[in-house]
């Protein structure tokens, strides 16, 4: 914790305080944040945070889904197929793995730095 910056002690300790009432069944709102954290003795903690936190996560369900959510940011990434094929999908994967092979295979090579192939130009 000591190699933390003052905000991002803050964060956790906001962080913690909206944890704490969620778990025990209270009202999230900036003034039982605040007064969680100066029960803890974080009272140096920046006056916006408890308001910032207390209006994104007003809900227990939008506490319950941050912590159910697997990571932080960034979009999801698409899910994968049904199974349930059985042969005919493997058998259709297969000839998609070969197509693609064969395709890469075709492909003209480009030299990015314009070279011509090995006849010891500039690199």
């Amino acid at each position: 914790m000591d190699k933390l910056s003052k905000g991002q002690k803050d964060e956790f300790a906001t962080s913690f305080a909206v944890l704490a009432l969620y778990d025990g069944g209270a009202e999230v709102t900036s003034s039982q944040i605040n007064a969680l954290l100066e029960a803890t003795g974080n009272t140096e903690v920046e006056a916006f945070y408890p308001i910032i936190f207390a209006n994104s996560l007003s809900s227990p369900e939008k506490i319950s889904e941050l912590i159910t959510s697997p990571g932080g940011s960034g979009g999801g990434g698409g899910g994968g197929g049904g199974g349930g094929g059985g042969a005919e999908g493997d058998a259709e994967e297969e000839e998609e793995k070969e197509d693609e092979v064969s395709e890469a295979g075709d492909a003209p090579v480009v030299d990015m730095f314009g070279g011509d192939g090995g006849d010891g130009g500039d690199y």
